[in-house]
């Protein structure tokens, strides 16, 4: 699921002639284009999808949105590890993180 996100701007910067900055989305930051609203203030929350920020949204409306998404589990879907999302979903063990096998040795 692809959604808009709410988040709040941390910092700013330029990477390669684009506004950029870090976006704290409920204690996952991201790095996140500002080039739709380049007039953005550290501090001010954003709406962003897939890694734009699209508009400007105000604080209570923000956290009552990431609340809510918390609430539902959406911000572990969205930011979580896509692999361990998976294999949970799966009911398998996440392949990130099981040990493999020992390769066997080969004599010459």
């Amino acid at each position: 699921m692809c959604l808009a996100v709410p988040g709040k701007v941390l910092s700013l910067h330029e990477r390669d002639g684009t506004q950029m900055s870090i976006v704290d989305f409920g204690g996952v930051h991201k790095d996140v284009c500002l080039q739709y609203i380049p007039d953005v203030a550290v501090g001010d929350y954003v709406i962003v999808h897939v890694g734009f920020a699209l508009q400007r949204l105000d604080e209570q409306s923000a956290l009552q949105t990431l609340a809510e998404f918390q609430h539902l589990g959406v911000l572990k879907e969205e930011f979580g590890d896509g692999f361990a999302i998976a294999a949970a979903q799966a009911g398998v063990a996440n392949p990130e993180t099981t040990p493999r096998a020992a390769e066997p040795e080969v004599e010459s």
